[in-house]
């Protein structure tokens, strides 16, 4: 097997510094390239912050060969159709190279900025439940009509749909049940943080939890694991995955040791989330991800 790598280049630089991020991470050969879907997030939500699905339609024109995705969509302030017009231009401009990371969608900025009610962790898994139901329907029909519980559709349009058939690939964030069920059913990968903890050892005990859950989950539902990609978000550790090259490639090893097909990082900050050093980076890109990439076979 190979190892597939990823990075995350947060939506926190004016275009005339993001642009050289996303083309360096493409002509270095990462695989595949994320942005945050947020409003704000966090404490960044005080600093510069921009649009996922206008900043990866940019990305789109300076790159050629990276697969570009959001980490992650989710209802919060998104509605299914609405959406899918967005995901199907962006999957046209980037000649279908999109990866759409969705998500349940947390608490904070996001779930409070529109006005509305901060759902409750049921509740929220309900909604999320119903949103990939119709967003994978409206992408993949034409004239979808739906009254649901939380979401409806009168007649919604795809033409002239995505470039990728029958839809782009849904990468599905779940860590519970319900969740990793909705990833059998709808995802062609899944995507986690891990289960938390505030020490490493903790932390990867967590992910090993999970990763054998979702193994229960796909037998259960008579899916062939060999069908789904598995993704995990390395920097969710208390470790910045990026604290070094041999650090980095460490944590590589042990996410394939656990049956994960690719691994996400995250460009380094300056500060706050992320704090990292730009060349640790670099030597990882141009002298270790060749090798990271092989040596897991």
């Amino acid at each position: 097997m190979i190892m597939r790598i990823g990075i995350v280049i947060l939506p926190d630089q004016r275009w005339s510094e993001a642009a050289r991020r996303w083309r360096r991470a493409d002509q270095w050969g990462f695989d595949h390239a994320w942005t945050y879907d947020h409003l704000g997030w966090r404490d960044l939500v005080d600093g510069p912050w921009f649009d996922s699905m206008s900043t990866l339609t940019a990305a789109a024109t300076v790159t050629s060969r990276i697969r570009l995705g959001t980490m992650v969509a989710s209802p919060n302030f998104r509605h299914p159709a609405a959406f899918a017009r967005q995901v199907t231009a962006l999957d046209d401009v980037s000649a279908g190279r999109v990866l759409l990371g969705l998500g349940a969608g947390g608490i904070g900025f996001d779930s409070a900025v529109l006005g509305g009610q901060t759902l409750p962790p049921r509740q929220r898994v309900d909604r999320f439940t119903e949103f990939v139901e119709l967003l994978d329907l409206v992408l993949r029909e034409d004239g979808t009509t739906w009254h649901g519980d939380w979401f409806a559709a009168v007649d919604a349009r795809n033409n002239p749909g995505c470039v990728q058939t029958p839809r782009v690939p849904f990468v599905v964030a779940a860590n519970g049940p319900r969740s990793m069920r909705l990833v059998a059913r709808f995802g062609q990968g899944w995507v986690t943080t891990g289960s938390g903890g505030d020490d490493l050892d903790t932390w990867w005990g967590g992910v090993a939890d999970l990763a054998a859950r979702m193994g229960e989950v796909l037998a259960a539902a008579g899916r062939d694991p060999a069908t789904l990609d598995r993704y995990l978000s390395l920097d969710a550790a208390p470790v910045f995955s990026l604290r070094s090259a041999d650090f980095f490639a460490e944590q590589v090893d042990r996410a394939a040791a656990l049956g994960f097909t690719d691994v996400i990082t995250h460009w380094p900050r300056e500060s706050s989330w992320y704090a990292g050093e730009e060349a640790v980076l670099v030597d990882v890109a141009t002298r270790l991800l060749p090798e990271l990439r092989g040596a897991t076979g």
